[in-house]
């Protein structure tokens, strides 16, 4: 559903800084009543309940776009959000080139952070404080020398804030490049792993949305920093149990593979179709193959 009317995009802003994802959504909620609720924290330049392409039946999820990215953080800074009856889960949406992206939907507040050279904490602090309230920042030492390892850890006390983040390819503090990404704690990769065999088979809407992936790759869970941006990596492991989960990706379920099931796998859960991308036909990029799976047709394809 476009909007149209007075509303106005910032070309300057990528549509992947105004998109939110929603999920678990009530089946019964519209194109419509979604706006209705959302609009009062800006302008909507689009709006889309995801539907199944056969059944033409509700999916449980759907996407918002603002004309602006500050409107995004209006709307997370409200949650939790309550639409028809029913508390749902918002999310800023990815782009598209990062769905395959192990960690994508995991939900943390803690992200790693590499090539850290000579910045002080407070330098650190200062810069990463515009994406929301920090509680700790740990910059990786050598036990024996003292000497950096060039990366570290930043906690923030909203998993959005490293959401918000980890969307900006490559930060610039001090004078130099650092690249962020999601950490994820041992404890809770090694539950999910755990739970892998019986993933996507609930009929549930929002039992299974955002979940890890079932398929990780022949490294399960390797250290940080095998390439060399990270500054010589963790080994096995890191310290305090926390691992990267930046491993190759083989498979992905995308949205679920069932009718009933939004989100079995965590291959995507804010994707969706960029503006750039919806061609002369607004409603094509948002159809999926046959039974519900990505919205892209195969793993490579378009969307």
């Amino acid at each position: 559903m476009s909007v149209s009317g007075e509303n106005t995009v910032d070309v300057e802003e990528p549509e992947q800084f105004r998109k939110l994802f929603i999920g678990g959504l009530n089946y019964t909620t519209t194109n419509d009543s979604l706006k209705e609720f959302f609009e009062k924290w800006g302008d909507i330049v689009d709006v889309v309940v995801m539907k199944d392409p056969v059944t033409k039946r509700s999916r449980g999820f759907g996407f918002i776009t603002y004309s602006k990215s500050s409107m995004v953080d209006d709307a997370m800074a409200n949650r939790p959000h309550k639409i028809d009856g029913r508390e749902v889960e918002t999310k800023r949406a990815v782009p598209r080139d990062d769905i395959d992206k192990p960690d994508i939907a995991w939900t943390v507040k803690k992200m790693f952070v590499s090539g850290i050279k000579e910045q002080a904490e407070e330098d650190l602090k200062e810069y990463f404080g515009q994406y929301g309230n920090i509680l700790n920042i740990q910059i990786i030492t050598d036990k024996e020398t003292g000497q950096r390892k060039g990366f570290g850890f930043i906690e923030f006390d909203d998993s959005d804030s490293v959401d918000k983040a980890v969307l900006i390819k490559s930060h610039e503090v001090s004078g130099s490049k650092l690249e962020v990404k999601k950490a994820v704690s041992k404890d809770v990769a090694s539950a999910s792993r755990g739970r892998r065999g019986g993933r996507g088979a609930s009929s549930g809407r929002g039992q299974n949305w955002g979940g890890p992936n079932n398929n990780w790759g022949g490294n399960h869970f390797g250290g940080y920093g095998s390439g060399g941006s990270s500054g010589g990596g963790w080994a096995q492991g890191g310290p305090q149990g926390w691992n990267n989960v930046w491993g190759s990706q083989a498979s992905h379920g995308g949205w679920g593979s069932g009718g009933g099931n939004w989100g079995g796998s965590q291959s995507g859960y804010g994707g969706g179709p960029m503006r750039g991308n919806f061609g002369n036909n607004r409603a094509v990029p948002y159809h999926t193959g046959r039974g519900g799976g990505n919205f892209h047709q195969n793993s490579r394809g378009r969307y």
